[in-house]
């Protein structure tokens, strides 16, 4: 894709991100948009925001359910960049920062030292991981009515929009990740529930596959970056007024509630 084009559509969804818009997808105007083009607008929406003044907190992972995968006919996940905005300091968000979020439970790493692909596997990235934490992530897709094609959500930087944070930090090895159970409760009614081996079989594989993915642009994962690791729960919408809670089972909760 020319770099101009890829640009010019970056700052489309910049756009509609700042300005609380639901868009058609860009797909509906560009229906030859490849993988890789996506990227390259994902590439050229990261570096908007670098020049806004913002500092990338960690990547993050998306689609890595096989229900996911398969929905979307696609043999790996996909991923995107959280940006140090997205943080929720405290425990409340506002529904007028959003166009339609969404929430999810997620396990984040934090890694002790640099991975880079190819070839890095599950148990490669335990050892190097500082610690591990809960989190629940909120997606808001800048298009209209949630609906996009695999290329659309790529270069809508994977839907990212918030993200909360638990305060338990536990070493890996110490935990069995693919057997932690979540429970996702919106208003003490539970509404999703998951262990960790939803996502790829282990968390550690989406951060390996991430790892891997990243080497075919000559990148790799650093030390320090917090990485979400992709959905353990269904994404549940929200509205205002929700309570809402995830217990992770030896990771603790993460609360927060929604305002107008």
């Amino acid at each position: 894709m020319d770099k101009a084009k890829a640009k010019e559509l970056a700052r489309f969804l910049v756009s509609a991100e700042v300005e609380k818009r639901e868009v058609l997808r860009i797909t509906n105007d560009h229906p030859e948009l490849t993988v890789s083009d996506a990227y390259e607008i994902q590439e050229q929406l990261v570096q908007i925001k670098l020049e806004e003044g913002y500092n990338i907190v960690g990547p993050k992972m998306g689609l890595t359910s096989q229900a996911k995968m398969k929905q979307m006919n696609v043999s790996e996940p996909i991923y995107g960049y959280i940006f140090d905005y997205m943080v929720v300091n405290g425990q409340q968000i506002s529904m007028s920062d959003f166009i339609h979020p969404k929430v999810e439970a997620e396990i984040a790493f934090v890694l002790g030292k640099d991975i880079e692909g190819p070839g890095i596997t599950g148990a490669q990235v335990l050892a190097a991981t500082e610690y591990v934490l809960p989190a629940l992530e909120l997606i808001d897709s800048r298009y209209e009515n949630f609906q996009f094609t695999l290329p659309d959500v790529i270069a809508d930087n994977a839907s990212s929009s918030k993200v909360v944070f638990g305060t338990t930090i536990k070493r890996p090895d110490n935990m069995e990740l693919d057997l932690v159970g979540v429970t996702l409760s919106i208003n003490g009614q539970i509404k999703d529930l998951g262990a960790g081996a939803a996502v790829v079989g282990h968390p550690a594989n989406s951060v390996a596959m991430l790892a891997n993915m990243l080497a075919r642009k000559g990148l790799k994962l650093k030390a320090g970056q917090v990485i979400l690791t992709g959905g353990i729960t269904g994404a549940v919408m929200l509205s205002a007024g929700d309570t809402v809670s995830a217990k992770f089972d030896g990771l603790g909760t993460v609360d927060f509630i929604v305002k107008e």
